[in-house]
């Protein structure tokens, strides 16, 4: 009986071929260590997968934990880190990749292995702080970080639907009382807050001291549709006259309707008024540059996120 010899190899027969991982196969493919597929999509011949060099391959894969990634992202969001920013952690670079800022390389999911010079190119970003901010979610004591206040303020904030949960996530806390389920909050939604609440004196609740009593206690929370702002409100979020906003609204037919109030005094969803402003580029958090050592997402959805598609070997996982 004839054995049939392979001729096409997809990438995790290449890689069991040479006897090298499989992710160092798909960055190896990515940084041209070996030719582009040749045998179709995602396929190779025989003669390119015994043309390369296993050890080379292997030696293109430097791959670094999570945890160390993270270090070295915080780092280059300034040393000492600014106010108003957390530190980067090992779940973050989970994020990133989930993002496709960042290439898979093995190790948890939740705490990848990534390659270093990904690593390296990302901090080298100006929007650095503006892609955390986008992709990657926070917990309540990064929250409070982020905002600039006490947990018991940022408790105060949730309790009032200023800020809503987007996931959760299980962490053991092995001998001080186990598995814990922690919210998860849009790191976005908790960079604009300032923007989107400017009757809130928010110098009063950063400035409160340890043990008092948080400025927000006394708010009554909004109830479920019940989030609504007048044109002067609109004003106020987009540091502009209120002039500027009816004629925004003359002008341009996406702004959002009314859902209340009366001709004269028309009441709109406050987040359907934010997202509006965000998207046509009218207002970017930069309003809150008062604030010590703000840092504004300064985004526009308009504006596409690079991803590591433009990275060698960024296949997806």
């Amino acid at each position: 009986m004839v054995r049939s010899v392979r001729e096409v190899f997809d990438e995790g027969q290449a890689a069991g071929r040479l006897r090298v991982r499989f992710a160092a196969w798909r960055w190896a493919t990515g940084t041209g260590l070996v030719p582009a597929a040749d045998a179709g999509r995602g396929l190779w011949s025989r003669a390119v997968v015994e043309a390369a060099d296993p050890e080379q391959v292997r030696a293109a894969l430097r791959g670094i934990e999570a945890g160390v990634a993270a270090d070295r992202l915080t780092e280059a969001l300034g040393v000492p880190l600014p106010i108003l920013r957390p530190r980067v952690t090992a779940a973050a670079v989970g994020h990133l990749v989930k993002a496709g800022l960042l290439v898979y390389l093995g190790g948890e999911p939740q705490f990848p292995d990534v390659h270093p010079d990904q690593v390296a190119a990302l901090c080298r970003r100006r929007d650095l702080p503006a892609l955390l901010d986008r992709h990657v979610p926070l917990g309540p004591d990064q929250a409070a970080v982020r905002l600039g206040v006490r947990r018991t303020d940022c408790n105060q904030v949730v309790r009032l639907g200023w800020l809503a949960p987007i996931g959760s996530v299980d962490i053991d806390y092995k001998h001080h009382g186990g598995v814990t389920t922690v919210p998860l909050y849009d790191a976005q939604d908790v960079a604009l807050l300032e923007v989107v609440r400017p009757s809130v004196d928010w110098r009063a609740v950063r400035t409160a001291r340890a043990g008092r009593r948080s400025p927000l206690a006394g708010l009554n929370a909004v109830a479920p549709g019940g989030d609504r702002v007048f044109l002067a409100e609109v004003a106020r979020i987009a540091r502009m006259g209120r002039a500027a906003v009816v004629n925004w609204r003359r002008r341009h037919p996406d702004f959002p309707d009314p859902v209340a109030g009366t001709d004269v005094h028309p009441q709109f969803d406050r987040r359907a008024v934010v997202a509006w402003l965000l998207a046509s580029a009218r207002t970017t958090g930069a309003c809150c540059a008062g604030s010590p050592a703000w840092s504004p997402i300064c985004w526009s959805p308009r504006t596409p996120t690079p991803t590591s598609s433009s990275w060698p070997g960024a296949a997806s996982r």
